[in-house]
């Protein structure tokens, strides 16, 4: 380094800083919309001008509105934050350099394959975390002297193997390895721990790569009418009680009772609840 330049910046931690910057102007944004539906919700209920009747179908249409547009925008965010298998590597051998410098651990890394699918922000995140708490489970032991870290990834899984030279007595329910555990199944993942007494231990971890499949379509799961098919249509998609009435041709009473049966077979709360089943 030349005196009196600073030292040029990591690029990971410079792509770590943008990721972060950009997460928190999509959660104010977020937290923006979300309180200008909240302010929409009192002005209705709170105004004279509109029956009792009318507020709440117009409240309910606000809430559920505001209800997808949270869930758009957390898809949206969980697709941007995104890194590259190799990258988040890097971050994880990064932050192990100083037990292999300043102990007297060696640190063994076998990299991903280049064209590993990138990890979400969350799966990366939680990846190093479990590493970082394996190698210090293994180095609390006061034998182990070497670790080899290994990830892959078959496309749908971050694979993550971590090994040690340590007396080889660990088990799943070992208390040091309870944070981890509990790390992988918050993810939906799977942990197995093989141990050789005298020749060390092994963990074997798998963290899917995408969220758990969502729940059938109300549609799916529960037996519904043609007409209330219908009815459950109209209401996603925010008509109120006389649209409904008006575009199937039926009373408004018809109407009412179709949503009080579907409110039942949902097992749905408020009509808000059920449009957010129903999308």
């Amino acid at each position: 380094m030349t005196p009196g330049l600073a030292p040029a910046p990591d690029p990971a931690e410079l792509a770590t800083r943008e990721l972060l910057l950009e997460h928190a102007h999509t959660a104010a944004e977020q937290a923006d919309r979300q309180a200008l539906a909240l302010e929409s919700i009192l002005a209705i209920l709170r105004s004279g001008r509109l029956s009792d009747t009318a507020a709440r179908t117009m409240a309910i249409d606000v809430a559920a509105a505001a209800l997808v547009q949270i869930r758009v925008a957390t898809d949206e965010q969980r697709e941007a934050m995104l890194e590259p298998v190799v990258g988040a590597f890097a971050r994880l051998q990064a932050d192990l350099r100083p037990l292999a410098r300043f102990g007297d651990l060696d640190v063994q890394f076998v990299e991903p394959p280049v064209t590993g699918r990138a990890l979400p922000g969350e799966v990366a995140h939680a990846a190093r975390a479990i590493v970082r708490s394996a190698v210090l489970a293994f180095v609390d032991t006061g034998v182990t002297r070497r670790v080899r870290i290994q990830w892959d990834c078959d496309g749908l899984n971050l694979l993550i193997g971590i090994r040690d030279d340590g007396r080889g007595e660990l088990t799943a329910h070992d208390d040091s390895l309870r944070p981890i555990a509990e790390r992988v199944t918050a993810l939906d993942g799977k942990l197995n721990v093989a141990s050789t007494p005298g020749w060390g231990s092994e963990l074997s971890i798998a963290l899917p790569l995408d969220p758990p499949a969502e729940p059938d379509h109300l549609t799916d799961v529960v037996t519904l009418s043609p007409r209330e098919r219908e009815v459950l249509r109209l209401l996603a998609s925010g008509s109120r009680n006389k649209d409904i009435a008006r575009t199937l041709g039926i009373s408004d009473n018809t109407v009412k009772f179709h949503v009080s049966n579907l409110l039942r077979k949902a097992g749905a709360r408020s009509r808000a609840e059920l449009v957010a089943q129903a999308r």
